[in-house]
């Protein structure tokens, strides 16, 4: 049952990133793959079990990364620490782990007003780097 619930977060998030336009940026020999989706796109018997809430004001923001070896991509593990703001406030993103088979992802839930732009300060360092990287995301969210 978890790992079926673990499949459809993955399927979801990555289905409703595509939707979205998944994104990535290169770091060195990484690639950050990035997305938010609000959580209203989400099951709600796979929000509960990640312990995620949905609503119309809450979203998630999805990050993965990946290592460029041998022609082919592997995904690693990361440190990460990060915080969302708008114009007026700021929240440090309390980011969750998830593995599923191979993949490995990271998830932060917050909270959003609607056609608010919601900018993204993020640090990581991959499994196996020598430094931490920066990562800025500028993202208009909108309620569903």
């Amino acid at each position: 049952m978890i790992r079926y619930l673990r499949y459809t977060l993955a399927l979801l998030l990555f289905v409703a990133a595509g939707a979205a336009a998944q994104q990535s940026e290169r770091f060195g020999p990484y690639e950050l793959h990035y997305s938010v989706v609000n959580t209203t796109f989400l099951e709600p018997r796979v929000a509960s079990s990640y312990g995620i809430t949905r609503g119309k004001n809450r979203a998630i923001l999805n990050l993965a990364v990946r290592e460029h070896v041998d022609g082919g991509t592997v995904p690693r593990s990361m440190q990460l620490q990060g915080s969302t703001r708008d114009l007026i406030t700021a929240q440090a993103l309390e980011f969750q782990e998830i593995r599923e088979g191979e993949a490995i992802y990271y998830i932060a839930e917050f909270r959003f007003i609607n056609e608010e732009w919601r900018f993204f300060d993020i640090d990581f360092r991959p499994q196996g780097a020598e430094e931490t990287f920066r990562f800025e995301l500028k993202h208009q969210l909108y309620e569903h």
